[in-house]
């Protein structure tokens, strides 16, 4: 513990450079009290403003000494002990009597910590709620607790709405499939400014109607918000969100296309089995012509009365080459090998072995009792050499593509496809009409909502209805239903992005509040931002 002592100036001044928020008080004395930074200060000046009248007073009643938490100084806790003097307040027309002064942007009535201890564990509070926000202010050096934290949210007060030119409507699940939230945005500052209970058309309306002067309207396509804005802000244009209207597109195209889901697969043509009998000899090879030469001329000097031993000396041959040559008939019977296939002893049941294999009898013994009652008389193993290469499996196609796979490339732009994509798309198309036509609506309808084109919206509609496409046809109907909004959302340049921004960013609160936080809550960390 340090000996308490009188800061020098320029103690003072260094002090302040540490802990500038301290500017509006004297510094008295620093010490280290068990871990914990003690700081004495007191209020400089000799007046003080009357918060009642706000009159200036100076004498001077009593004083005391109020203790406050401040922002922790090298992750140890600082608190301050200041000296606060109470006045007298001289105006006889003022309630008060006596006043207890207060450093300005630093204290407030009542209150255990510094303004700007209040705003850091505020902000930790909104970030990160109950529990995470204490492990974090923790670590920071601040003691605080969960439902400290929590506290601290609720007593925010609202921000004030102010005027509102352009307004964002939507909804989200408090809980899901049962209960049901409105957010309200400012489109102009994509500022939450109120969030209602419900998503009935009559709250909407009502809040509308007490804050008028709001001319465009950006929504989603449910019923209850038109019917709502209508009723509240029948002066307003209401614009759909593009978000949504190429959402249900989407939507109709992946039914259409699950409609026609066997245009899918690439038809190819079933293999053919191998030819019936075997292929002739090439007679365009050299090897052959010299074999026919050499036959020719052996069985001409055979038939002259020549022997096979004067012949082989003739013609520089061995005997058991001029002996081979001599017995073949015709000279095809010397061509086998590499160059022909060989005779078989299965080939005259090739035909019936087709027939049945076509049939779906794949067993070899079965086929071989089969045959052998026809009159085979090979062997098991020829079937099964003959057999063999019926059994090597065919080139599989490629799998057909899935119906959401086919919806992404109809819906995405052509030029951002990868090219095997392209092509698989081209050859979907071509087998399958309806879901060409559907790509050309597909891609007419985004030209219409990138370029703003809301002016060609009826004809494309008119286009639609031409066509066989019955889901195509619902979310025309649709359309139609909502015809002056979807166009104001075709033309202008408002959408609900920023909306939708807000509610991803509300599902990361609750997830944050694990669904055992109120409504009150959750709506306080909505309007205020981190």
């Amino acid at each position: 513990m340090l000996v308490r002592r009188v800061l020098s100036g320029e103690e003072v001044a260094r002090v302040r450079i540490l802990l500038p928020h301290l500017d509006r008080v004297e510094v008295q004395d620093i010490r280290d009290e068990g871990g914990e930074v003690v700081v004495a200060a007191r209020v400089a000046g000799a007046t003080a403003c009357c918060p009642r009248c706000s009159s200036v007073a100076s004498r001077r009643h009593s004083r005391y000494r109020r203790r406050l938490q401040d922002l922790a100084a090298g992750g140890r806790p600082v608190l301050l002990h200041l000296e606060i003097r109470r006045f007298f307040c001289d105006n006889t027309g003022c309630p008060a009597r006596t006043f207890a002064e207060q450093v300005p942007a630093m204290t407030r009535r009542h209150a255990r910590r510094t303004r700007q201890l209040g705003a850091v564990l505020q902000a930790v509070a909104l970030a990160l709620a109950g529990r995470a926000g204490q492990r974090l202010a923790a670590r920071f050096g601040l003691a605080i607790s969960r439902s400290t934290l929590i506290r601290l949210v609720r007593a925010l007060p609202d921000p004030p709405i102010g005027s509102i030119r352009i307004l964002g409507v939507d909804d989200f699940a408090t809980r899901r499939g049962h209960r049901y939230a409105t957010i309200l945005i400012d489109m102009d500052t994509h500022r939450p400014v109120d969030v209602l209970a419900d998503r009935t058309a009559e709250t909407l309306a009502a809040w509308l109607k007490k804050h008028p002067g709001i001319e465009v309207i950006c929504r989603d396509r449910a019923g209850a918000y038109a019917d709502g804005a209508l009723a509240g802000a029948p002066q307003a244009v209401q614009c759909a969100d593009r978000w949504h209207l190429w959402h249900n597109l989407a939507e109709a195209v992946e039914r259409t296309v699950s409609r026609h889901r066997s245009c899918l697969r690439e038809e190819r043509p079933e293999p053919t089995p191998p030819a019936d009998t075997p292929p002739k000899a090439t007679s365009s090879s050299r090897f052959a012509d010299r074999t026919r030469a050499k036959h020719a001329r052996i069985h001409e000097l055979k038939d002259a009365g020549h022997s096979l031993r004067a012949i082989s000396r003739m013609l520089g041959m061995t005997r058991n080459t001029v002996t081979r040559f001599a017995r073949a008939a015709t000279a095809d019977e010397l061509l086998w090998g590499q160059w022909t296939t060989k005779p078989s002893v299965v080939d005259d049941f090739k035909p019936y072995l087709h027939q049945r294999w076509s049939e779906g009898e794949r067993n070899a013994t079965r086929l071989l009792q089969e045959i052998t009652a026809l009159g085979y008389q090979g062997s098991y193993a020829a079937l099964r050499d003959y057999l063999r290469p019926l059994r090597t499996p065919q080139p599989v196609a490629p799998p057909a593509p899935s119906v959401r796979k086919t919806t992404g490339w109809i819906t995405a732009h052509p030029d951002r496809l990868e090219e095997a994509h392209r092509l698989q798309l081209k050859g979907i198309l071509a087998r399958c009409p309806p879901l060409a036509a559907l790509t050309e609506h597909v891609r007419a309808f985004a030209v219409i909502m990138t370029q703003r084109k809301g002016d060609a919206l009826e004809n494309w509609l008119q286009a639609v209805r031409r066509d066989d496409l019955p889901a195509l046809h619902t979310f025309a109907n649709g359309i139609e239903r909502d015809l002056d909004a979807v166009t104001a959302g075709l033309t202008l340049p408002w959408s609900s992005g920023a909306v939708e921004g807000q509610v991803n960013r509300i599902k990361m609160l609750k997830r944050q509040m694990f669904g055992r936080a109120g409504f009150a809550l959750l709506r306080k960390r909505i309007l205020h931002p981190n």
